[in-house]
Protein backbone atom coordinates (compact mmCIF):
# COMPACT_ATOMS: atom_id res chain seq x y z
CA UNK A 1 0.00 0.00 0.00
CA UNK A 2 2.95 2.09 0.40
CA UNK A 3 3.56 1.90 -3.29
CA UNK A 4 0.37 3.54 -4.16
CA UNK A 5 0.20 6.24 -1.42
CA UNK A 6 3.40 7.03 -3.04
CA UNK A 7 2.00 7.51 -6.14
CA UNK A 8 -0.93 9.15 -4.82
CA UNK A 9 1.62 11.79 -3.15
CA UNK A 10 3.72 12.09 -6.36
CA UNK A 11 0.83 12.85 -8.57
CA UNK A 12 -1.08 15.04 -5.23
CA UNK A 13 -4.26 13.14 -5.68
CA UNK A 14 -6.47 11.44 -2.93
CA UNK A 15 -7.84 7.98 -3.07
CA UNK A 16 -11.11 9.15 -4.56
CA UNK A 17 -9.46 10.92 -7.24
CA UNK A 18 -11.15 10.64 -10.79
CA UNK A 19 -9.68 9.35 -14.22
CA UNK A 20 -10.04 13.21 -15.14
CA UNK A 21 -8.85 14.42 -11.95
CA UNK A 22 -5.73 12.17 -12.37
CA UNK A 23 -5.06 12.95 -16.38
CA UNK A 24 -5.12 16.32 -14.99
CA UNK A 25 -2.84 16.04 -12.49
CA UNK A 26 -0.70 14.53 -14.86
CA UNK A 27 -0.84 16.89 -17.23
CA UNK A 28 0.15 19.66 -15.17
CA UNK A 29 3.19 17.95 -13.51
CA UNK A 30 4.29 17.13 -16.96
CA UNK A 31 4.54 20.41 -17.83
CA UNK A 32 6.91 21.25 -15.06
CA UNK A 33 9.27 18.01 -15.27
CA UNK A 34 9.17 17.35 -19.30
CA UNK A 35 12.99 17.31 -20.40
CA UNK A 36 12.48 19.54 -23.18
CA UNK A 37 11.98 22.46 -20.73
CA UNK A 38 15.73 21.61 -19.49
CA UNK A 39 17.38 21.17 -22.81
CA UNK A 40 20.14 23.72 -22.07
CA UNK A 41 21.33 22.68 -18.51
CA UNK A 42 22.65 18.73 -18.55
CA UNK A 43 21.69 18.29 -14.66
CA UNK A 44 18.37 19.45 -14.76
CA UNK A 45 17.38 16.97 -17.99
CA UNK A 46 18.64 14.29 -16.06
CA UNK A 47 16.87 15.29 -12.91
CA UNK A 48 13.53 16.38 -15.93
CA UNK A 49 14.24 12.82 -16.83
CA UNK A 50 13.98 10.80 -13.53
CA UNK A 51 10.92 12.52 -12.32
CA UNK A 52 9.00 12.78 -16.00
CA UNK A 53 9.35 8.67 -15.93
CA UNK A 54 8.24 8.33 -12.59
CA UNK A 55 5.15 10.96 -13.07
CA UNK A 56 4.19 9.00 -15.89
CA UNK A 57 4.74 5.25 -13.94
CA UNK A 58 2.61 6.57 -11.38
CA UNK A 59 -0.18 7.80 -13.88
CA UNK A 60 -0.31 4.16 -15.51
CA UNK A 61 -0.34 2.71 -12.12
CA UNK A 62 -3.57 5.06 -10.39
CA UNK A 63 -5.62 4.68 -14.24
CA UNK A 64 -5.53 0.90 -13.49
CA UNK A 65 -6.36 0.61 -9.96
CA UNK A 66 -8.88 3.29 -10.10
CA UNK A 67 -12.84 2.81 -9.62
CA UNK A 68 -13.51 3.67 -12.94
CA UNK A 69 -11.18 1.29 -14.38
CA UNK A 70 -12.22 -1.30 -12.45
CA UNK A 71 -15.95 -0.58 -12.48
CA UNK A 72 -15.26 -1.16 -16.47
CA UNK A 73 -13.53 -4.25 -16.04
CA UNK A 74 -15.36 -6.24 -13.35
CA UNK A 75 -17.49 -8.28 -15.84
CA UNK A 76 -14.09 -9.66 -17.42
CA UNK A 77 -12.87 -10.11 -13.90
CA UNK A 78 -14.68 -11.84 -12.21
CA UNK A 79 -15.44 -14.18 -15.40
CA UNK A 80 -11.87 -14.69 -14.48
CA UNK A 81 -11.61 -15.32 -10.72
CA UNK A 82 -14.85 -17.44 -11.29
CA UNK A 83 -14.11 -19.87 -13.80
CA UNK A 84 -9.90 -19.84 -14.78
CA UNK A 85 -8.11 -21.65 -12.74
CA UNK A 86 -4.69 -20.16 -10.99
CA UNK A 87 -1.65 -21.46 -13.26
CA UNK A 88 0.90 -19.84 -11.21
CA UNK A 89 1.24 -17.62 -8.28
CA UNK A 90 4.04 -14.78 -7.00
CA UNK A 91 4.59 -12.94 -3.85
CA UNK A 92 6.88 -10.18 -3.02
CA UNK A 93 6.48 -7.43 -0.70
CA UNK A 94 3.13 -7.57 0.02
CA UNK A 95 2.17 -7.77 -3.40
CA UNK A 96 0.90 -11.18 -4.81
CA UNK A 97 0.48 -11.79 -8.69
CA UNK A 98 -1.13 -14.42 -10.01
CA UNK A 99 -1.59 -16.05 -13.56
CA UNK A 100 -4.66 -17.77 -14.16
CA UNK A 101 -5.15 -20.32 -17.36
CA UNK A 102 -7.16 -18.04 -19.27
CA UNK A 103 -3.90 -15.77 -19.41
CA UNK A 104 -4.43 -12.76 -17.93
CA UNK A 105 -2.27 -11.80 -14.76
CA UNK A 106 -3.21 -9.65 -11.84
CA UNK A 107 -1.41 -7.97 -9.13
CA UNK A 108 -3.08 -7.67 -5.45
CA UNK A 109 -1.45 -5.01 -3.20
CA UNK A 110 -1.20 -5.14 0.70
CA UNK A 111 -1.59 -9.34 0.78
CA UNK A 112 0.09 -9.90 4.10
CA UNK A 113 2.52 -12.28 3.97
CA UNK A 114 0.30 -15.01 6.85
CA UNK A 115 -2.19 -14.71 4.03
CA UNK A 116 0.42 -15.75 1.25
CA UNK A 117 1.73 -18.67 3.44
CA UNK A 118 -2.32 -20.14 3.89
CA UNK A 119 -2.90 -19.99 -0.02
CA UNK A 120 0.75 -21.81 -0.36
CA UNK A 121 -0.73 -24.17 2.24
CA UNK A 122 -4.54 -24.75 1.37
CA UNK A 123 -5.84 -27.94 -0.21
CA UNK A 124 -7.12 -26.01 -3.00
CA UNK A 125 -5.82 -22.26 -3.51
CA UNK A 126 -8.16 -21.37 -6.05
CA UNK A 127 -11.33 -21.65 -3.05
CA UNK A 128 -9.08 -19.91 -0.52
CA UNK A 129 -7.70 -17.07 -3.35
CA UNK A 130 -11.75 -16.64 -3.70
CA UNK A 131 -12.77 -16.43 -0.41
CA UNK A 132 -9.78 -14.51 1.27
CA UNK A 133 -8.26 -12.64 -1.84
CA UNK A 134 -9.76 -11.50 -4.82
CA UNK A 135 -11.98 -9.22 -3.51
CA UNK A 136 -10.60 -8.68 -0.39
CA UNK A 137 -7.48 -6.34 -2.24
CA UNK A 138 -6.65 -3.80 -4.35
CA UNK A 139 -5.82 -5.48 -7.45
CA UNK A 140 -5.22 -4.58 -11.39
CA UNK A 141 -4.86 -6.74 -14.69
CA UNK A 142 -1.20 -6.68 -15.43
CA UNK A 143 -1.73 -8.61 -18.59
CA UNK A 144 -4.54 -6.64 -20.44
CA UNK A 145 -4.01 -3.45 -19.01
CA UNK A 146 -6.91 -0.73 -20.36
CA UNK A 147 -6.25 2.63 -21.38
CA UNK A 148 -9.32 4.57 -20.33
CA UNK A 149 -9.89 7.20 -22.59
CA UNK A 150 -10.66 10.29 -20.53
Amino acid sequence: MRLIEGYRKLLNVTESATLSELKSAYRNLMKDWHPDKFAGDEILLKEAEDKSKKIITAYHFLVSISKETITKTIEAYTETINNAAIVDYEYKSEILRVVFADETEYEYFGVPKATYVKLVNAETPQRFARRHIFQSYVYRSTSKLVATPV
